[in-house]
């Protein structure tokens, strides 16, 4: 075998390497994002939705005074129907607008652990399910139809110089 059919041959299989993981099996978030996305969610979460995302058991229909108990995060529910945008929305502002009993976060826990709670319970989706995800919410070529796609992974340090540079200067 020559030098330069083994290059090129070489040179093929990183394509192809490269095209397949841009297919599919890389998801937004980070580990970092994940370790921090656990504690949030067994902190302010769990309680609530289960310790593994799971929810209660009859999350779809209302109790006795009207109100939906909390749905399961973990894939099984309606979650992945919803863009980050809306579930960014959906933990600062709560769910009691919407018929449910989930108090807001805002002010109680920062963008950061917010989008780390998501990646935590994102986690727990089924690939088939998260790629479905993903696809509803990739940006059309034209402009129409789609959602924003998920915002990439970012490491700490990134988010808290964004953070300092949207602050007021003093």
């Amino acid at each position: 075998m020559n030098h330069r059919f083994r290059l090129g041959a070489f040179s093929a299989l990183l394509l192809l390497a490269g095209v397949a993981t841009a297919a599919g099996s890389q998801r937004w978030y980070s580990e970092a994002q994940l370790r921090q996305g656990e504690q949030v969610f067994q902190q302010h979460c769990a309680s609530c939705h289960g310790q593994q995302a799971e929810g209660t058991p009859d999350w779809r229909k209302a109790g006795p005074d009207g109100k939906y108990p909390p749905p399961p995060l973990n894939g099984t529910a309606h979650a992945w129907h919803h863009s980050l945008k809306v579930l960014l929305r959906q933990i600062r502002m709560g769910g009691q607008k919407l018929g449910g009993t989930m108090p807001g976060f805002a002010g109680k826990l920062s963008n950061e652990e917010m989008l780390a709670a998501i990646a935590w319970f994102q986690s727990k989706w089924p690939d088939r399910i998260y790629a479905i995800w993903e696809e509803r919410n990739r940006p059309r070529a034209s402009g129409q139809g789609g959602l924003r796609a998920p915002i990439p992974a970012a490491s700490l340090e990134d988010l808290s110089r964004a953070k300092q540079r949207l602050q007021p200067q003093q």
